[in-house]
């Protein structure tokens, strides 16, 4: 129901008054977190390119220490039927390129972006009242780059990238733990290699904003499109049209 429509009982399972259950309708957080008129460069002469403040805005984020996983990021695909999906993935790269995830590709999202390579990602910052949004498209990482990122994660989480089939059924945890178990043997006294059905998946985008909470939901939005209407580097000002968005 709309905020501002009946508020009326309801009479459906549950019996109760609107609004009655876990969720709070009259619950309020008050942002008080610096707004984007702080950047004033960003609206007084040419446009900057958007990358500069993305990468300031996660630098801060990563030092402020109320945000315990900055790169946690929600990652929304649409399947074959054109149903949208999303879930809370690890951003593993920003840079002028774009945004990296990396994933068994065998996954559900690895699939539908293989078949409908187009991506949207959320970085929700609630604590500090600062939210991300990218859109684009989206290509795989070279092989190389995949191999370079898996040598760096712990050799557990390595082991787990050979377990786990992801997004297909277990019968219980035991399986995936015996799984474990004999990778660990199998891999003994030597470095865990790339699976061969894992890798990076690369966003290259096509529009960026940038949200920054304001008393009385009067919020600051600034929003970067690609010129071109296809994906472009987040480092060419040229490249991107800057537009104040209302809230």
């Amino acid at each position: 129901m709309a905020d501002g429509a009946d508020g009326g009982r309801s009479d459906g399972a549950g019996n109760g008054a609107a609004g009655d259950g876990v969720v709070d309708p009259t619950a309020r957080v008050t942002y008080t977190g610096a707004g984007l008129d702080d950047d004033a460069p960003l609206w007084r002469g040419s446009p900057p390119a958007p990358l500069g403040l993305l990468e300031r805005w996660y630098a801060e984020v990563a030092a402020d220490g109320r945000v315990t996983e900055p790169g946690a990021v929600v990652l929304a695909t649409v399947d074959d039927a054109g149903d949208p999906d999303a879930r809370t993935v690890l951003l593993k790269g920003l840079d002028a390129r774009g945004a990296v995830v990396y994933t068994n590709l065998g996954s559900a999202k690895a699939r539908q972006l293989a078949a409908h390579p187009r991506a949207a990602l959320v970085l929700p910052w609630q604590e500090v009242s600062r939210q991300v949004r990218l859109r684009g498209r989206v290509e795989p990482t070279t092989r190389e780059e995949s191999a370079a990122y898996f040598a760096s994660r712990p050799r557990g989480s390595q082991v787990a990238a050979w377990a786990s089939e992801q997004s297909r059924p277990v019968a219980d945890r035991a399986e995936l733990e015996a799984r474990v178990t004999a990778l660990e043997e199998r891999f003994a006294g030597g470095d865990v290699p790339l699976p061969p059905g894992w890798g990076g998946l690369r966003v290259l985008v096509t529009e960026v904003e940038l949200w920054a909470g304001r008393p009385s939901r009067l919020h600051d939005r600034a929003r970067w499109t690609s010129r071109s209407g296809g994906p472009a580097r987040l480092d060419d000002a040229g490249a991107w049209r800057l537009e104040r968005l209302q809230p």
